[in-house]
């Protein structure tokens, strides 16, 4: 009896790796983002308008800050010299020596002229607001520029007239005859004199704020 034999066939293991290799699907290649020419544009106009609307705001926020200053001073200013009154402890039966701001008109000009500057002054917070929110418009900052100057010219004329009253009042006059009235209304003086200073700290706070309104306006 003649044995049979049985072939088995045995598919060679490379095949069937690479089979399986290729039923894998391949993994997902990540790409960098494309960034055209005109993004790239857009995002350097965008990071230069940010940049120039934080230091515009910076602007902003001290201009508000030094608004809030030359308001003190200017009420100050009109405070002390609109309460200026001394009356001398002797007097005769005929004169009674007093010294009040409204016996000189140039002191009561300077109170006139830092009231109508510290009413302005407070109206501006609104538009100085208004900058300090948008940076970049330009007609508050454009109004307040305008009004400024005309202020500061107010306020500049108002407190040289009164310093000129002071310094005669401090020295007098040997030309003219004219005494120096604070030999004896020694407290009229410094009043009067603390106001004028108050008065040109407002001044110098006004170039301040004209200057800084400039330079937030330009565009580059």
């Amino acid at each position: 009896m003649e044995g049979t034999s049985t072939a088995i066939s045995i598919p060679e293991a490379s095949g069937t790796n690479t089979e399986a290799k290729a039923l894998v699907p391949p993994p997902a290649q990540t790409s960098a983002p494309v960034v055209t020419k005109r993004e790239s544009r857009f995002g350097s106009i965008f990071r230069k308008t940010r940049a120039a609307g934080g230091w515009k705001r910076g602007l902003a926020c001290i201009d508000f800050i030094l608004r809030l200053f030359a308001i003190t001073a200017t009420i100050i200013a009109a405070i002390m010299m609109g309460t200026t009154d001394e009356t001398l402890p002797f007097f005769t039966h005929y004169y009674q020596f007093e010294a009040k701001y409204d016996d000189f008109p140039a002191l009561t000009f300077f109170v006139i002229g830092k009231a109508i500057a510290g009413g302005y002054l407070v109206l501006s917070l609104v538009f100085a607001l208004i900058s300090l929110v948008r940076p970049h418009a330009v007609g508050p900052r454009l109004l307040l520029l305008i009004f400024d100057t005309v202020v500061l010219g107010l306020t500049t004329a108002a407190a040289a007239a009164a310093a000129a009253i002071v310094s005669v009042a401090h020295d007098g006059n040997q030309r003219a005859n004219w005494v120096a009235i604070c030999l004896r209304f020694d407290g009229f003086c410094q009043r009067i004199s603390g106001a004028i200073v108050a008065s040109f700290v407002a001044v110098l706070i006004l170039m301040l704020l004209i200057l800084m309104s400039g330079l937030a306006m330009r565009k580059h």
